[in-house]
């Protein structure tokens, strides 16, 4: 689990999957670019310096300070045999004591939907927070027409548990959220949620 230098590095088949450093800033910020279209229905509103270094920079900076403090668990999806970044995925929100969860976050630049890479990364992240970080449950939610999203949670194992009024603000709207939730000692059985 700790690649070079003690560093985080977590690795599927396909990815490695580790903490941002500032030398990403220029594949981060041009596959960002190049997904707006495809990413900005989903996610909040970008601030106006959104792709810029500095916003990056300070983005390395919390990603570095919430792994220190076990609050939150920020990865870059790399491919491991061109070390292209793919996406992201974020496990945020910990909270320790007697709830040991947190929430899953994850976006994929649009040249790479549809590849089983995220579904991918959700395992492997899934899989260290349970027997690394000792967590017990992990939740996601997204919104309830964002079909491939539900699809990815759903085929890697998490279950439907409901619908949250007004959860985020995606777009500059308050939206709905579909909650889903992943335990690690799931004995509830499959849900009729589905798709």
């Amino acid at each position: 689990m700790l690649g070079l230098r003690g560093k985080l590095r977590i690795e599927t088949e396909r990815l490695a999957l580790r903490l941002p450093v500032h030398s990403d800033f220029r594949q981060w910020s041009e596959l960002r670019r190049q997904s707006s279209g495809f990413l900005t229905p989903w996610e909040p509103t970008w601030s106006d310096d959104h792709l810029t270094r500095r916003a990056f920079t300070n983005r390395v900076s919390w990603a570095t300070r919430c792994y220190k403090t076990d609050t939150a668990l920020p990865l870059f999806l790399l491919r491991r045999d061109d070390e292209s970044l793919l996406g992201a995925i974020t496990l945020d929100n910990i909270r320790r004591g007697p709830a040991q969860a947190g929430t899953l976050g994850y976006w994929v630049g649009a040249p790479y939907l549809r590849q089983g890479y995220m579904r991918e990364a959700i395992g492997a992240v899934v899989h260290h927070a349970f027997s690394v970080m000792d967590l017990s449950r992990i939740e996601a939610a997204c919104l309830p027409e964002n079909v491939a999203s539900r699809g990815v949670l759903e085929r890697a194992g998490f279950k439907y548990e409901g619908v949250a009024q007004s959860y985020l603000q995606i777009n500059g709207r308050w939206r709905n959220h579909v909650l889903y939730a992943n335990l690690r000692n799931d004995r509830r059985g499959r849900t009729d949620a589905g798709l």
